[in-house]
């Protein structure tokens, strides 16, 4: 992001950072001093690292880069320092490629300070190239076995590809409306409940008077208000003049009731030190106050930022690299109101923060806590993360994910009164490293149940499907005419599904939402056996000449204890038959002992024995053609009886199906009022 926060609100947290660690400022420019030989060169060197100390990026890098064309090759130790520094320079300005660049010029030249191999994987994450960023976290951890960011970037980087291909639910889109090809547009925050009126920081060109920030180069930000229309279209952005000053402005935070607005300061006093603060103004009659500096800590000297107000307007979430308390780079704190005093602020601790950087909070409608961090388990870059507390009041940390989430920095993200869509901010897919303002939204879980109900033979039939759930919920739908239905359905509901129609049997289904993460249609379609005549039933085989059902045949016979059980007032006779290969006797035989296999497997599945009859046919019941049948096989008619002679009559390929057609297993209904009288 190398235009947005990478201007003040991020890349002046480094140029604090840097000041702060001037020690090592002090060590390079005095290595560099031995090492030099031009006098000239020494100084354009020393003026660059004091320019370096101050944090003013944009300038520094183009001098380190001219100062490296005039280090000769002998000294490419030196030289490979100067690129690090170019490579720091376009790492804090989020220039990700270019820095990789340098930091791999830098290790070709000779620099082995094992911190490269930290921020070359850093770069080379939010660049996307994961396997590289794997070695080079290994190659640092190898010096830094304990460094938490380092082992959370080693698993980052194992993962992050796979991870990319499981994506959230959440859909996201640019939001044109916001933005220009010109700046950055970051961090959007709705004013109060409301979704009607939203207010944003841009760095787009207001005057050919606006100052450029000296840490980037680019224009200095600003914060602008956008609203919507009668016809719910956002309109132009506006300038807010009572927030804007020659300072850079930004980052807004709302109290729920939209009259008091929290936001960030970066003085641009050139004869005073560059500071960072967080503003306060309150609204009246649609007028805003001056804005007054929120005090936290009595040293003014330390730098806040990034605030957020909870919904009841009494915790105020910040950001500082306050050196005692800070876990490392900049974390985030808390303060509470009290009788109109901001408490002495706490760090939010290890949960939440970490040897990174913690950025950009806000809080949602439901008080879930949103922040960026570039030094969780994430995807590269800055990530955005949900955290809230468990009944012990520990903080649990979430991942985003993808779409939110990408290699890129993913940020300022602010929530719709619903909770469930709003806007964040990316500079993904932008080649001028530019923010852009994205929406999202969380589509709700849709789930529904449809098919068709017919009878054995595939005919539809005027039914009546019933959907009984845990909840208590009863839907009754009669079919169309064409046999098919589609029930809505309710998430986290076990249901019991029931098809009837007069004339058939019952059948039943279960199906449940309860483990659905996804929107779902099921597909359940009924097939309802007929009261008035034999059922066949597919799929019952038997071994050649045998009665030992094969595991194929279990299937169909669970099929029918589903179907007693869904009919208890039902006895049934279950029958064989064969076809005439063979004697008769020997048929009639074999057919008795299939069926009784098949009744002994139906008593042992729990269906009572005085409702199942076994009967064996034999050949003496040769299958009628009916109009199904004939329009399944051709060579048939209906009417056609599957006599002996009728098959003799056939060539031999249609004499074989039509013995199979013969062999078969049926069921017909005997009575309907078992166990009523």
């Amino acid at each position: 992001m190398a235009d947005n926060i990478n201007t003040v609100f991020k890349s002046i947290w480094y140029a604090f950072e840097r000041v702060s660690s001037s020690k090592n400022v002090l060590l390079f420019a005095l290595s560099f001093s031995i090492l030099l030989s031009a006098c000239n060169v020494e100084s354009r060197l020393a003026k660059a690292d004091q320019l370096y100390s101050e944090g003013v990026y944009h300038k520094v890098e183009r001098q380190y880069i001219s100062l490296a064309g005039y280090i000769p090759k002998k000294k490419k130790h030196l030289k490979s320092r100067i690129y690090f520094k170019i490579a720091e320079c376009n790492r804090i300005l989020f220039n990700m490629k270019k820095a990789e660049n340098y930091y791999i010029r830098a290790l070709k030249g000779g620099f082995r300070d094992s911190v490269i191999y930290l921020h070359l994987a850093k770069t080379q994450m939010a660049n996307g190239s994961y396997a590289s960023a794997s070695r080079n976290f290994e190659r640092f951890l190898q010096k830094n076995p304990t460094h938490r960011e380092a082992l959370d970037g080693l698993v980052s980087a194992e993962k992050a590809k796979e991870l990319l291909r499981q994506p959230s639910r959440y859909k996201i889109g640019i939001a044109s409306e916001f933005n220009t090809n010109r700046s950055s547009d970051f961090s959007p925050a709705f004013v109060g409940n409301g979704d009607d009126l939203l207010m944003f920081t841009t760095n787009r060109d207001v005057s050919k008077k606006q100052k450029k920030s000296e840490v980037t180069g680019r224009l200095n930000f600003d914060i602008y208000s956008v609203r919507k229309n009668n016809s719910n279209r956002w309109e132009k952005p506006v300038y807010l003049r009572e927030f804007n000053l020659s300072d850079d402005d930004g980052v807004c935070s709302f109290t729920s009731d939209g009259r008091t607005v929290f936001f960030t300061r970066v003085s641009a006093d050139d004869n005073l030190p560059r500071s960072v603060s967080i503003m306060t103004s309150t609204r009246s009659g649609g007028e805003w106050s001056e804005p007054q500096p929120v005090i936290i800590f009595k040293d003014s000297s330390i730098n806040i930022a990034h605030p957020a107000i909870s919904p009841d307007g009494q915790d105020l979430y910040f950001v500082s690299d306050f050196a005692t308390q800070s876990l490392g780079g900049k974390d985030i704190f808390i303060s509470h109101k009290d009788n109109g005093v901001w408490s002495v602020p706490e760090n939010l601790g290890q949960n939440i923060n970490t040897t990174g950087n913690e950025m950009f909070p806000s809080v949602a409608p439901d008080g879930s806590l949103y922040f960026a961090s570039d030094g969780h388990a994430g995807f590269g870059g800055l990530d955005i993360y949900r955290a809230k507390r468990d009944s012990n009041g520990i903080w649990q940390v979430t991942n985003m994910m993808a779409p939110i989430n990408s290699p890129n920095d993913d940020f300022g993200i602010t929530f719709r009164s619903n909770a469930a869509s709003g806007y964040f901010s990316s500079n993904r897919g932008n080649t001028k490293n530019l923010d852009n303002i994205y929406w999202f939204e969380l589509p709700e879980l849709t789930y529904a149940v449809e098919g068709t109900v017919s009878d054995e033979n595939g005919l539809p039939l005027d039914a009546i499907v019933k959907l009984i759930g845990n909840d208590g919920s009863i839907v009754k739908q009669r079919v169309k005419r064409n046999g098919t239905y589609r029930i809505k359905l309710k998430p986290n509901v076990n249901y019991v599904m029931m098809a009837s129609n007069r004339g058939h049997l019952n059948s039943s289904k279960s199906l449940s939402t309860v483990k659905e993460k996804d929107s779902k249609v099921f597909k359940n379609d009924f097939k309802l056996p007929s009261i008035s005549k034999p059922v066949k039933m597919e799929n019952i085989f038997y071994e050649f000449g045998q009665w030992n059902l094969t595991p194929e045949s279990q299937k169909e016979l669970d099929n029918l204890v589903e179907l007693l059980n869904d009919n208890p007032n039902i006895t049934i006779e279950l029958s064989a038959h064969t076809d005439s290969v063979g004697t008769a006797e020997s048929n009639m035989e074999l057919s008795q002992k299939r069926a009784n296999t098949a009744v002994e497997y139906l008593i042992g599945k729990g269906i009572a024995k005085d409702r199942l009859v076994p009967k064996g046919y034999g050949e003496s019941q040769p299958v009628a053609v009916d109009a199904f049948l004939a329009k399944r096989y051709g060579f048939l008619k209906e009417g056609d009886v599957l006599t002996p002679d009728f098959i003799a009559s056939l060539p031999a390929d249609y004499q074989a199906i039509c013995n199979q057609i013969n062999r078969r297993t049926e069921f017909r209904v005997l009575r309907t009022t078992y166990n009523l009288f």
